[in-house]
């Protein structure tokens, strides 16, 4: 999927695609019921507190504007650094844009409480950002602008589209019930595993989403998910201490899209 659709296309496939998004976010927030009025008519063992998601959209919007502009505005026939930085977000812009249109459409279901049906975008979301940041990015270049706001802006996606994806599962699978020995032992092996792996954008979204998820329940689930979050916390610091994740030997000119430079430049 990666790096399939021209500069030209991205620069209106991308902000189509937030726009309906955000129209379809403004629609869960004013309608009635709206999505927290749903939120607290369904819980499960993976509920988050619900003010976390809404700090969580508000800053990560205004980074997609950010990212936005700097999509639309660059120049990618300038010179050649100035179209390896427009590469950089062009190869995101598809799974941006299925992203958007997922989570807009999943909107329509969670205020119709078709929890099964929203679920099922949730997951497309999900594992389709997933893929993009595990098989598809490439490490992030700090001399480059492109790169580390395509960084910021995939991992955060991706980050909160865990939580979105385990929180929906859960009510609209296991509606009321509690988490078992199984939930809690997988909750903290995966999310440890996922923590060993991860730089400081994903793995920080990690920490976060166990966080809302230890706020939004009670007892020794939530307890225990107080102690994953620092112990996730400690995986994903130690490890990017040891070992840091960014590259900044090289500038911008050295990225490598996915398709040959000779059809990258066609395309732009």
């Amino acid at each position: 999927m990666g790096n399939q659709i021209s500069h030209t296309t991205a620069k209106w496939l991308a902000p189509t695609s937030f726009i309906i998004d955000f129209a379809a976010q403004t629609y869960g927030v004013l309608s009635t019921p709206n999505m927290v009025d749903v939120h607290n008519a369904n819980l499960s063992f993976f509920s988050p507190q619900p003010q976390f998601i809404g700090a969580f959209f508000a800053p990560q919007q205004l980074l997609q504007l950010v990212w936005l502009y700097r999509l639309c505005t660059l120049d990618g026939n300038a010179s050649a650094a100035n179209k390896s930085e427009v590469r950089r977000m062009v190869d995101f812009v598809p799974f941006y844009a299925l992203g958007n249109i997922c989570i807009a459409t999943w909107m329509i279901f969670w205020n119709s409480s078709q929890l099964r049906a929203s679920h099922v975008l949730v997951t497309i979301n999900t594992f389709a950002q997933l893929y993009y940041i595990i098989a598809q990015q490439p490490p992030m270049d700090t001399r480059s602008r492109s790169s580390v706001l395509t960084h910021l802006v995939s991992k955060t996606f991706a980050g909160i589209g865990v939580l979105d994806f385990l929180h929906n599962g859960s009510i609209a699978f296991f509606k009321d019930q509690q988490a078992s020995t199984a939930v809690k032992v997988l909750t903290g092996v995966g999310f440890g595993a996922a923590s060993l792996s991860s730089d400081w954008i994903f793995g920080g979204c990690l920490v976060y989403d166990l966080i809302a998820l230890a706020v939004g329940q009670r007892g020794s689930w939530g307890q225990l998910l107080g102690l994953y979050a620092l112990g996730s916390a400690v995986i994903v610091g130690a490890k990017n201490w040891i070992r840091p994740p960014y590259d900044s030997a090289t500038g911008g000119a050295d990225y490598k899209p996915v398709v040959d430079a000779g059809e990258a430049e066609e395309r732009l």
